[in-house]
């Protein structure tokens, strides 16, 4: 359109990315700025919105915000501190009724048992209370998503937006909420993030302790799909260092992630360090949903260093890998175009992960204690299922 730029051509002239002219659109910073179909038109005399965090410095130092009280019972369990094998314990301290009950639906599912989160949510789908409703539908949809119920999933975070639209999502705090939400679950299903998506430092700020915890985790996974390893692992690092620590589900997925870190960046030890410190915090309780969640990111360490002392634990371990990665292909898969592999097994997958990150046969051996000749028979044999011929075509197929 003769006048106007295109997003790409906006975000050449001012030296930014594209989604931050995207987010500038969304909050109407930009004037004369138009939609056209799924692309937007820029004036081309349009001035280069400020930087409000700079437009704040200057008019002194912000108070700041609490946690939106709308929402204040938002993920309870995640939002208690207490200590390993005491989960139960503070669960049953808090005061019976919908609170209560959707820390127990928290733990059912973070425990790796879907089906009664999936049952215990349902009565609150709808419920008046808008932090009880918000957290049975993302408990829900997670449950669904675990169980292959992909358009019951889909329903439940529409209600969560719904209800954020209608409860305060146009205000600050609950815009927080909403962020955290649709974050979450772009980056968790390896999405594309929404266009409208606020910067992490708006948002985080804003969300309760347990949560926000829980979200650094989220952003150092961003991070991590985006080959940052190192700022990644220093997030986490710093998390843990000032507070994360005494949430444990939060706590434990951050370690997870740190693993996905440490191993990308070849740093075995750190990467045990963290794979452990998240089984001593995930054991006591039997919380151990995360870690079927990222088995495929773990290089192999599950393999390595769980499997050996905790056999029993680490085949429901992988009974929840192949249920939950089965839920997320479904999802990932027609969004992205991308097809992520749904026949390897999960030995075949972590051990081409680990090929793909470079790591050679006889490293690859070493780390799972296994002879060299089985390494090459899963990497064949991932390969053929894979139609792959060469280990470069592999680390394109796996990284990409």
């Amino acid at each position: 359109m003769e006048g106007y730029l295109s997003i790409r051509e906006a975000a050449e002239k001012w030296g930014v990315s594209q989604r931050r002219i995207n987010q500038y659109c969304a909050e109407g910073r930009i004037p004369g700025a138009e939609r056209f179909g799924g692309s937007r038109a820029i004036p081309g005399n349009a001035r280069k919105p400020g930087d409000p965090r700079r437009e704040k410095k200057k008019a002194g130092p912000a108070v700041p915000q609490k946690a939106p009280e709308l929402f204040h019972g938002f993920m309870p369990l995640m939002n208690t501190p207490f200590r390993p094998g005491h989960c139960m314990e503070a669960i049953e301290g808090m005061k019976a009724g919908p609170t209560r009950d959707i820390a127990l639906a928290e733990y059912h599912y973070f425990s790796g048992q879907a089906e009664k989160a999936l049952e215990e949510t349902q009565v609150y789908l709808t419920a008046k209370d808008a932090g009880v409703r918000l957290s049975a539908c993302w408990i829900f949809a997670c449950s669904c998503l675990t169980m292959g119920r992909i358009d019951h999933a889909r329903r439940a975070l529409h209600e969560i937006r719904s209800t954020l639209t209608a409860g305060g999502g146009a205000a600050a705090p609950g815009r927080a909420i909403e962020a955290f939400v649709a974050f979450a679950a772009a980056v968790l299903l390896h999405l594309p993030l929404p266009e409208e998506m606020p910067p992490a430092d708006e948002f985080l700020p804003l969300l309760p302790p347990g949560v926000r915890a829980f979200a650094l985790y989220v952003e150092a996974h961003y991070l991590y799909l985006k080959q940052e390893y190192a700022i990644s692992a220093g997030i986490v690092e710093a998390a843990l260092a000032m507070g994360a620590a005494g949430y444990p589900i939060s706590a434990i997925y951050l370690h997870l992630v740190a693993v996905m870190d440490y191993m990308s960046l070849k740093k075995t030890e750190r990467a045990q360090a963290h794979l452990l410190a998240a089984w001593d915090i995930a054991r006591p309780d039997d919380l151990i949903e995360g870690f079927g969640e990222h088995h495929g990111l773990l290089g192999a360490m599950l393999e390595a260093a769980i499997k050996p002392k905790w056999p029993e634990d680490f085949k429901r371990i992988i009974d929840i890998t192949y249920r939950f990665s089965s839920g997320w292909r479904r999802v990932h898969n027609p969004v992205t175009g991308h097809d992520v592999a749904d026949d390897l097994t999960t030995t075949e997958f972590a051990i081409a992960m680990l090929a793909a990150r470079g790591c050679t046969t006889q490293e690859i051996a070493e780390h799972l204690n296994i002879s060299a000749n089985t390494v090459k028979t899963h990497i064949a044999e991932a390969m053929r299922k894979l139609d792959i011929k060469t280990r470069k075509d592999l680390k394109q197929y796996m990284l990409r």
